[in-house]
């Protein structure tokens, strides 16, 4: 499973990007304007940052407005990939755009049904809202797992992009879902490194290290 980092913040995109283990960004403008930088400069900023797929959002809601948007985000850097919400004038745009050969990440997938739309209409990635469907009593992991099978079973090429992730543990079902991508915010990507046994023994190790004289 590929992990993305979910985030606008330059510094931390760089941060983990410099432990090698960051294959991707995902971001929109809320994410940027709390940075306070302009859209397409800080989406730039990523792509210098993180060699992989950068999604940018589209904010447009009819399928005419959607395409040039897109198609003008697209144009930024090689390694953009667009992300269109999940509506009918979106697939539509959807459609328009993958023939033209514009990647596509679907967001604000909220059920299966949404999920095999997008990749029917020519969606690289669809995006299901994991935390967001918990918030609301569902079970936001279970969208991921039925996406996941009706892909495999159908060898729809469209990859399941898990989101709106709210702890490590949600990363570890995830992979234990199949999902083939999971968008992390940076401060729960750090986490996932972090276990307190792992500080202990470090402790005792040093300690152990202290009562020897070096070679």
């Amino acid at each position: 499973m590929r992990l993305f980092l979910d985030t606008a913040n330059i510094d931390d995109i760089r941060r983990g990007a410099a432990m090698g283990l960051v294959d991707g960004v995902t971001t929109n403008p809320t994410l940027v304007a709390k940075e306070g930088v302009e859209y397409r400069d800080r989406v730039l900023e990523i792509c210098e940052a993180v060699n992989g797929p950068i999604s940018a959002e589209c904010i447009s809601t009819t399928a005419d407005a959607l395409v040039e948007e897109a198609r003008r985000i697209a144009s930024w850097h090689p390694n953009v990939i667009v992300k269109v919400a999940l509506t009918e004038q979106g697939l539509q745009a959807i459609r328009r755009l993958s023939a033209e050969g514009i990647t596509i990440n679907t967001t604000l997938v909220f059920s299966a049904n949404q999920a095999l739309l997008a990749a029917k209409a020519g969606a690289a990635y669809v995006s299901p809202f994991v935390g967001r469907l918990d918030d609301a009593g569902e079970d936001g992991m279970q969208v991921v797992r039925e996406s996941v099978q009706i892909f495999e079973t159908y060898h729809l090429p469209t990859q399941v992009l898990a989101a709106s992730i709210r702890s490590a543990r949600s990363v570890t079902q995830a992979a234990l879902a199949g999902s083939h991508v999971a968008t992390v915010p940076p401060n729960i990507f750090f986490q996932m490194i972090q276990h307190p046994l792992t500080d202990v023994g470090i402790e005792r190790f040093l300690a152990d290290a202290a009562k020897y004289t070096p070679v």
